[in-house]
């Protein structure tokens, strides 16, 4: 009893080398997921993410998760290659009280605004780094205390289809 409670599983190099290639994979098809050329706004392939994370030598840390370790790549990435992570597009509803002090504050938070309508609220569709999206959430809540609402309309704001040669 004293060895399940206490001892550890050996692991052949077999099995570990595949678990920490499948975690490389892993990584690397949350970066595709996540990121974008911000030139084209097109994502990029999970091949190519592969190929920048070998060139970088990235090593992965079998005891962190994989979505850290895809954060961490990105990061290392900007460095070496054009790439950034896909925008998320949101709608506020902000009560006319607050919403042109809230707009201030949320502002330095936006990268675009696409549109905003004033009639009995203030809406604003917006695209927004995911990073800020908490910073976001909380602001709005703590200054209309709950009147204001924040949707997600996507998730990752990217160009979808074939690219137009001209």
């Amino acid at each position: 009893m004293q060895i399940l409670s206490k001892g550890e599983l050996q692991v052949s190099d077999k099995e570990r080398h595949t678990q920490l290639e499948q975690m490389f994979r892993d990584i690397a098809t949350i970066v595709a997921d996540k990121c974008v050329n911000p030139e084209t706004k097109r994502p990029y392939t999970v091949i190519l993410i592969e190929r920048a994370m070998k060139d970088i030598h990235y090593s992965v840390k079998p005891n962190k998760s994989t979505k850290q370790q895809a954060l961490e790549v990105i990061r290392q990435l900007k460095e070496t290659m054009q790439i950034e992570r896909a925008h998320m597009r949101l709608r506020f509803l902000l009560p006319p009280k607050e919403g042109k002090k809230l707009k201030e504050k949320l502002k330095p938070l936006i990268k675009v605004i696409e549109s905003e309508d004033f009639q009995e609220q203030l809406e604003i569709v917006c695209l927004v780094d995911p990073g800020c999206f908490r910073e976001i959430d909380e602001l709005i809540r703590s200054e209309t205390k709950g009147k204001g609402s924040l949707e997600v309309l996507s998730l990752k704001d990217v160009e979808e289809g074939d690219e137009k040669l001209e």
